[in-house]
């Protein structure tokens, strides 16, 4: 779940919600429902963690890929998280990276399913100042 949710940036809802059919092996991507007014939209993602997922997903034999309640993500979220963050901070994680190796933020949007440029634009703004604060400090 946790890797997913940072190769994909999608959110925690988001994550839930796939299920086997959102898993696309011909160009091994994902299907993501887009929630709060967001778009759907299909992430490409690395072949191994495609792999990962479609074998966990066989193995659940339901139709969710993760067949766990919201709270429980979140338990699980709080026992193995690497730093005191919201679980949220994975999709601003995919973001800034994104947009670090890209410098494309309409590929940002689309990526994040946003429908409005100026949500998306925040990554910009951030990646931008740490730059600058580096170039200030160092």
């Amino acid at each position: 779940m946790i890797w997913t949710a940072l190769r994909t940036g999608a959110r925690a809802q988001e994550v839930l919600n796939i299920q086997r059919a959102d898993l696309n092996p011909y160009d091994e991507s994902i299907f993501i429902r887009g929630l709060k007014g967001s778009n759907d939209r299909e992430i490409p993602v690395h072949s191994d963690l495609f792999s990962r997922l479609h074998r966990f997903a066989e193995n659940q034999g339901g139709t969710s890929v993760f067949p766990i309640s919201y709270n429980r993500l979140y338990q699980v979220w709080e026992m193995y998280r690497p730093v005191p963050k919201k679980f949220h901070a994975l999709r601003h994680t995919f973001a800034i990276e994104l947009y670090q190796k890209t410098k494309d933020l309409r590929l940002v949007q689309v990526a994040l399913g946003h429908r409005n440029i100026t949500n998306t634009m925040v990554y910009a703004d951030y990646v931008y100042s740490q730059q600058e604060l580096r170039k200030l400090i160092l």
